[in-house]
């Protein structure tokens, strides 16, 4: 688990107006021995700050032959990278899609926010060979979803998707914050809302079915920042909350996924502030944490917003992270799985 030297080799995705990939090296920098030594230069107290954004990548997964989807939200767009490094867009306008994950048919299931212009809010599967997009949430007891954030699967085929509403929700809205179950024959069950969660984001299943785990983002300053764990029984509903790892006062984790040891990997924390009540003691990056909560391994990541990560390749020991404009990757000891 321990391997620092993983984190050397990175790939990159770079968005300035189109894509480009680029692998990138991040180990030290070995000097020839008979080459000139030059001196650091000084450190300027100057501060900079981002002035704009030309995307924000989420919800990275990926297919069976190793192609890597995203999302790039502040675009409304799909985007995947084939193996060989090529970058192109899957679908645009997505309807505002976040979360992704392939399902054990690799069909495409996509958390949806609404844009205003393709559909509601939402969560979808798509039929990879036809392009047939299904619905299979929009609605609970009547009312509309808010923003479908994160989704994954158990060993039974049930699907598990958070919910969070923007400010001002209508009276046609469900309005609550909530973790909702659908069953392979289509009903929705929510089985978790207000008060047991208050800002539920990434949602991930261990991989013997037995425990959910759930980020809460409040930002607020008295607001969790923390792993949720729950016991998970076999009709699918949950029971036993503990708090798995409490991120406050720094951000909490974002999004997250599992290794076939059942080991967590959360993508959390900052490198800058950005205006809230979070502060830097979550060191932006990957945090590897064992079953019974310890923490075994951070991956820096260098670019803000850290958001999700995904296993993918032939051995399931290359992790795909998303943070900024950028999508990263790294290699694992340990094999992952697809949730």
């Amino acid at each position: 688990m321990r391997s620092s030297g993983h984190a050397a080799q990175a790939l990159c995705v770079l968005v300035a107006g189109g894509l480009l990939a680029v692998a990138c090296d991040t180990g030290p920098t070995v000097l020839a021995p008979d080459a000139d030594i030059v001196a650091e230069p000084l450190v300027s107290p100057r501060e900079v700050s981002v002035a704009a954004t030309v995307a924000f990548t989420e919800g990275p997964t990926v297919a069976e032959d190793g192609t890597v989807f995203f999302t790039d939200i502040d675009n409304n767009r799909i985007l995947r990278m084939s193996p060989a490094g090529e970058v192109s867009t899957f679908r645009q306008p997505s309807n505002a899609a976040n979360g992704l994950i392939f399902d054990t048919e690799w069909r495409l299931l996509a958390c949806e926010g609404g844009d205003g212009e393709t559909a509601l809010p939402r969560v979808t599967r798509t039929d990879m060979a036809t392009g047939a997009v299904e619905v299979l949430a929009d609605h609970y007891e009547g009312k509309e979803l808010h923003r479908p954030n994160d989704l994954t699967f158990d060993g039974q085929g049930r699907i598990y998707f958070t919910d969070r509403p923007e400010p001002n929700a209508r009276p046609d809205q469900t309005g609550v914050h909530g973790v909702y179950r659908v069953d392979p024959d289509g009903s929705v069950t929510r089985i978790l809302t207000e008060p047991e969660v208050i800002r539920p984001n990434g949602i991930v299943i261990s991989p013997d079915d037995t425990t959910l785990y759930l980020l809460e983002t409040e930002q607020s300053a008295a607001g969790p920042r923390l792993i949720r764990a729950y016991d998970l029984s076999e009709d699918g509903t949950v029971s036993n909350m503990r708090v798995f790892h409490d991120f406050h006062p720094g951000r909490s984790g974002d999004g997250m996924t599992v290794d076939s040891g059942g080991n967590l990997y959360v993508a959390a924390g900052l490198n800058r502030l950005r205006g809230t009540s979070e502060t830097l003691d979550t060191v932006a990056g990957v945090h590897v944490f064992s079953p019974e909560g310890e923490l075994l391994e951070h991956i820096p990541i260098p670019e803000d917003t850290i958001t999700n990560a995904a296993f993918g390749g032939p051995d399931l020991r290359t992790l795909y992270v998303t943070a900024g404009k950028t999508l990263f990757s790294f290699r694992t000891d340990v094999a992952g799985t697809r949730r």
